[in-house]
Formats: structure tokens, sequence, C-alpha cells
């Protein structure tokens, strides 16, 4: 039985989808909220939350992702980072997970990924769970109710949790498979509940579409200046450097928390929700993503909560230190209501430094924006995962590597190309450690990045005065009114000034080493930075 809005010409019948139970389109919140209660899939929290958990995978499974290896795509896909899938592997995948689906209960939304219209794509999201149908409609950006009427998908994804791989018959690696197939249109997900993998998927299609429109596609959180989308920042960083509270400045305007798109008019976001980390959350630091825990429909995942009065536990990692709450954009107050933006007048680059050495700010050539997008820094500590001890470097080329289909280099000239067309300013951002690593420093005072920023945004660092690191040779500011001079000389903020310096050298050989595998590909201009 059919339940909902669709387009009559264009039911799942229509794609092959055969034999199902009941078929819900487009269901809204409510509907959603309700149908996950009755399924027992979640409990309904404080505010209409819904508190859900994923059990086995808390997290994405990038070693399960796979690209068919189809004719039109095996000479554009970097195979390195993108494990390869046959054809006929995925065709025998296909077939068994429509057969598995068969007489069971199936969710659709009818969805679109991108707010410029002119470089969108729109996406079915067929799901096995009623809150992974929810937290795909927060997620991707929804069509006014009437386009549903004639909407037709450029894309369709699968998620089917409960169907088990066979390594063997599909050509994957474990039972758990993300499978991408460009020429079919087609992804296909299984073995997993986490919904991370529904929205990274739209993300990788994206990564892979947009640099052939001449469009940067970009792993990072937007805003503008309040009534003057003309002064846009875009935030890159890896999860921990602090990318989604630093966008979420209530003196400017949410463009978007996490994937944006960089094209000849200006920038625009991927999506229509956020997916926020909330372990450490609190009211003080980030009042309005505190508040979204509280609403309704939002989708809290792997929380630990109080099982008579529902209180979320924020401190609590025992489920999973990726617990995180996804809710619609418009839930932030100062979110824009386009999604849209101007070019980047400012381009951030974070990473949290757990080796202590770098300066809390650096101003970058576009050179060294792309040395330093190629890279990918941060780093782990202690604690983080199983047998780290100190300090561990993490180098995600483009600030997002297991999204890139297209080899590094695509993406790191197509940003060098866009800041210098421009003019960006591009910053490097360190909200890690100072004063000595992890263990023995402190982390980097929120309240000197949040002043940092703002002297960066609204112009005023530019005219400040500049050092020359020895390190790196990008650009340090000497002073900056309202943050500690010190500060912006991380050697003088070590007790040992000659640990520092070894410290230093030991950071940069890291940097080089990681570097070489791009030597080949990149101009030699970005070459020079690279070997120094």
């Amino acid at each position: 039985m059919t339940h909902g809005r669709v387009n009559p010409q264009f039911r799942l019948e229509d794609q092959g989808i055969g034999g199902l139970g009941d078929v819900y389109y487009n269901l809204e919140e409510p509907a959603l909220v309700e149908a996950a209660l009755k399924r027992g899939e979640g409990t309904l929290g404080r505010g209409g939350a819904l508190l859900v958990t994923t059990g086995k995978f808390t997290g994405r499974s990038p070693n399960d992702k796979h690209v068919v290896r189809t004719e039109s795509v095996a000479d554009n896909i970097w195979w390195e980072n993108n494990a390869a899938m046959s054809p006929a592997g995925f065709a025998a995948l296909h077939a068994d997970m429509l057969d598995h689906m068969k007489g069971r209960d199936y969710f659709v939304q009818d969805l679109v990924g991108g707010a410029d219209p002119a470089h969108a794509i729109n996406v079915r999201m067929i799901t096995e769970l009623a809150w992974h149908s929810l937290f795909i409609r927060h997620l991707l950006r929804r069509p006014d109710r009437e386009d549903l009427n004639d909407f037709l998908a450029d894309y369709t994804i699968i998620n089917c949790p409960s169907f088990k791989a066979d390594p063997k018959r599909h050509d994957c690696r474990s039972d758990t498979v993300i499978a991408l197939n460009f020429d079919a249109r087609l992804i296909l997900i299984g073995g997993t509940e986490y919904a991370g993998e529904n929205k990274k998927s739209v993300f990788t299609l994206l990564n892979y579409l947009l640099p052939e429109q001449g469009v940067m596609p970009m792993h990072c959180s937007a805003n503008h200046a309040t009534g003057n989308p003309v002064d846009t920042a875009i935030f890159f960083g890896l999860s921990g450097t602090g990318k989604t509270t630093l966008s979420a400045d209530p003196a400017r305007t949410l463009i978007g928390d996490d994937e944006h798109g960089w094209s000849d008019r200006g920038t625009f976001n991927f999506e229509g929700g956020c997916y926020a980390k909330t372990i450490s959350l609190s009211p003080e630091a980030e009042p309005e993503i505190f508040a979204t825990t509280e609403k309704f429909a939002t989708v809290i995942e792997n929380m630990v909560f109080d099982g008579e009065t529902l209180e979320l536990d924020f401190e609590d990692d025992s489920l999973t230190a990726n617990m995180r709450a996804a809710y619609p954009l418009h839930y932030i107050s100062n979110a824009s209501a386009t999604a849209l933006g101007g070019h980047p007048k400012n381009v951030i680059m974070l990473t949290c430094d757990a080796f202590g050495v770098l300066p809390p700010i650096a101003r970058l050539t576009p050179a060294q924006a792309m040395y330093h997008f190629l890279s990918g820094f941060t780093s782990k500590v202690a604690g983080t995962e199983r047998g780290v001890t100190e300090p561990e470097p993490t180098f995600s080329t483009c600030f997002g590597a297991p999204f890139m289909p297209r080899r590094p280099e695509v993406y790191g000239n197509l940003l060098r190309d866009k800041i210098a067309r421009t003019g960006a300013t591009c910053w490097l951002v360190n909200t890690g450690w100072t004063g000595g690593a992890y263990g023995t420093g402190s982390r980097m005072p929120i309240k000197a990045t949040r002043a940092l920023l703002t002297a960066a945004l609204d112009g005023s660092l530019a005219e400040t005065e500049f050092r020359r690191d020895p390190n790196f040779g990008f650009d340090v500011p000497v002073s900056v009114e309202g943050v500690a001079e010190v500060l912006l000389d991380p050697r003088r903020t070590w007790d040992d000034q000659e640990a520092y310096d070894a410290q230093a050298a030991r950071l940069v050989q890291m940097f080089a080493d990681n570097f070489e595998q791009y030597v080949p590909h990149i101009d030699e201009d970005v070459k020079a930075i690279a070997i120094g």
C-alpha cells in the first residue's frame, strides 16, 4: 500500500522495486516521529526530540565504501582512496538487496542536494528505518510540497541496515557495504544503522559531479556578515577542530555547518540541516545548538539519557564520543533563509595541533593555501582511540579524504584558482594546544580564537604587523587587540624553548613526508613550499 505524496509516474515500481509492504512517500516530521516510535526505533525525548542508537556502528565505515569501476569513471576516480567494486558484484548486490526488501515496509524521501538550482541534484532516499527518513529529511533540502507532484530523482539511495552483504558474491570487504554506481545513478547501503552514511553518500556524489561544472565542493561550514552576503567566510576543518562551533557566530548569518559549493556565482550550502557533535555541548558555550537537543523531531543519536527524566548526559561517551544531533537549519535563529552567500572573502582552515607548534592564526598565500589544503592536518590525542598514548598526526587531504572520489589535486587546484581569482584571504587557525604538547600544554583559549577570527573577518587583522614563521614560512601577526601577545609566538609559550624547536622540526618533517605523494602532481610554486 502507498501512503503520502509522490509523482504518480515515479513510484518505486517504476524503478524496478516491487513486492514491498507498505511504502510511505515524503512523510513530514510528525508522521515520521510517530512511525519511528510505533516501530520501536527510538524514544521520545524532551521537547519531542527522537532519541535513537545505531547499534554496532556509531560512525562511518570508510573501509566498506566502494565505487563501481565502470568505463566512464575508471580514469577519473582516485582508486588509492576508493575501493573498487566490479559491475558484476554490484549487479548481484542490487538484486540480492531488492529480494531482501520484499514484504517489508519502506520510507521514501524525495529531496534536493544543493541550494543553488544551477548545480543542485534531486535525490530519492529509500530507507528501511523511519528515523533514517526523518534524519535525511533534516539534512537534505526539502522541495515545496507541490513540487513533489513532478519530482524525478537524478540519483537514488537505498539504505537497508538489515541486509548483510556477501564479500565473495558482492565483491566487497565485509557484510557492511556502501556502493556507489555513477553509471546506474544508484547508491546501495547495507549492514549499518549509522545515519551519517546517508548524508555523506550525497556529499560524495556532489564531490564527483561538481568539479566538471567548475564548482569547488567543500567539507566546510560557512557564514556571512548579517545583511551582507558578499562578506562570506568558509571554515574548513576535520572533526574536533571547531568547524561547527566557530561558524555559529551569533553576530553573523549561518549559511551551513558542513558541506558547501563554491561556484562562479558564490557559495551555496548543499544541505538543509545540521549534524552537530554533542559531546560536552553546553548552553553557555553553544546555546543555540544546545537548544536544538530539546526541539521537536531533532534526532539525538547515540546519547546516554536518564530513563525517568529523559535528561541527556553530554559527558557520558560510553556509547561513543561521536554522539550527535540532527536538526533542520531553521532551528538556528541566525540561519540564512536562502543558504546562499557571495564569493568567500575569507577562507579559514582549522587545525587542532596537539603538538603545540602552530600559532593560533597565520596568513597563507594561494600556494600555501593549496599546500595546507592538500595536507589537511589535525591530530589525534590520547584517549580518542584505543592505543593512542601521545599526539598522532592525522592528514586527511582536502579536509575530507573519505568523501573525495577524484584525486586531491583536482580539488586543490580548484581552490587555489578560486582564491587567486576572487582575491580571498586565507588563514590557518590552530584550535589545538599552546605552551606544550597535549599532556603538558593547555588548549588554545576559545576567547582568543574568537577574537582572532573577528579581527580576520572584519579586516583589521590584515592591517597589523606580521612576522614570517621560521618553520612553515607563513605570516603570523605580532600583536592583536584582546589577545595575549605571547600566544601569537608559540615558541615563547613553552618553558623549554629548545624542546619546542625539536617538536617543530618533527612536525615540519611529518608534513613533508605526507606531502611527498602530491609532489609529482603539483605546480612549482606549491612544490617549492613542500621541499622548503
